[in-house]
């Protein structure tokens, strides 16, 4: 199917672009990668009467450390993240993130930014940002505003971008150098969406944990945040007691629909067993960073391999 009519603009500064877009309000949207948006007008799912293409502008593809945070421009392709050497470490939930994102022909042209603004449940940024505790930059006409992932997030493709306003960058704070996180995500084949997917990150202090990141994709309206497993690991020694009790509280906090994906019953149990091996994983980066170009964990689970370890849990 072709999408319906639209004025095409192709603006060469963020002043020229919100200018057009406050012409034409809600009606016209931004294109940065167009894996989403493009799929969504040839199914006529959107008909906006402009379509906004920022390629054009200068400055907003960069991707590197800046006074104390990870910046994310608008224009930061998934690839440009799966390649980066940055993203090791630290910076680690991030970096198995990005290889995980549907396939080579999306992660070559899709965006970050572009991801996080479509908010798609099972989309794989949302929990690892909510993990590292992100913040998204949106600019408008009335300037700019720096808005929390946990916030940004609102529902099921809904954000709290306004009318007329570009998100220019995504920031993510220093976790300290005592910090490590993963991406795990149980698919049926490569580049599905997530049947369920777990982000983790954890900063050590003195040997326990300073501060821990959990987030679900998958399992409900929105990318979702464990709180109540992050709090229960907060100060604590991460042993097999500590792990366990986060995975069990992490599964209480999914909310998943029984699909061709899996029951209820087996989705929570694939969230408990992959936030299990996220921490431990994520616990054994944080005590020694790998070096640039160490060979990062794989994230891509097997149906087989979850339900081994689901059924030697249970009995």
């Amino acid at each position: 199917m072709y999408p319906a009519s639209f004025e095409y603009f192709a603006p060469e500064t963020i002043d020229e672009a919100l200018t057009i877009l406050e012409r034409f309000g809600d009606e016209g949207k931004v294109l940065a990668g167009g894996q989403s948006l493009i799929p969504l007008m040839k199914l006529r799912f959107a008909a906006p009467r402009a379509v906004v293409d920022i390629n054009r502008i200068a400055g907003l593809d960069g991707l590197g450390e800046d006074d104390g945070r990870l910046r994310i421009g608008a224009l930061v392709r998934h690839k440009a993240c799966e390649r980066s050497a940055l993203l090791h470490g630290r910076w680690g939930t991030l970096g198995d993130a990005a290889p995980q994102i549907s396939d080579p022909l999306v992660r070559n042209l899709g965006t970050v930014a572009g991801s996080l603004a479509h908010a798609d449940p099972q989309g794989d940024w949302g929990s690892a940002m909510l993990a590292m505790r992100a913040e998204v930059v949106a600019r408008g006409s009335g300037g700019a505003r720096t808005i929390s992932i946990d916030d940004f997030l609102q529902g099921p493709f809904t954000t709290a971008l306004r009318p007329g306003e570009i998100v220019t960058e995504v920031r993510v704070p220093d976790p300290g150098p005592r910090s490590g996180g993963t991406y795990l995500k149980l698919e049926r084949k490569v580049g599905d969406f997530a049947t369920v997917g777990v982000a983790v990150h954890l900063t050590l202090a003195n040997g326990t944990v300073g501060r821990a990141g959990i987030a679900l994709t998958g399992v409900g309206p929105i990318n979702t945040r464990a709180t109540a497993a992050e709090e229960a690991l907060a100060g604590r020694t991460l042993d097999d007691e500590a792990i366990a009790e986060a995975a069990r509280l992490a599964a209480e906090a999914a909310e998943p629909l029984a699909d061709v994906r899996g029951s209820v019953e087996y989705k929570r149990n694939a969230i408990r067993v992959l936030t299990e091996r996220g921490l431990r994983h994520a616990a054994e980066s944080a005590r020694e960073e790998p070096r640039d170009g160490d060979e990062q964990f794989a994230g891509h689970e097997t149906v087989e391999g979850v339900m081994d370890e689901i059924e030697e849990k249970d009995q």
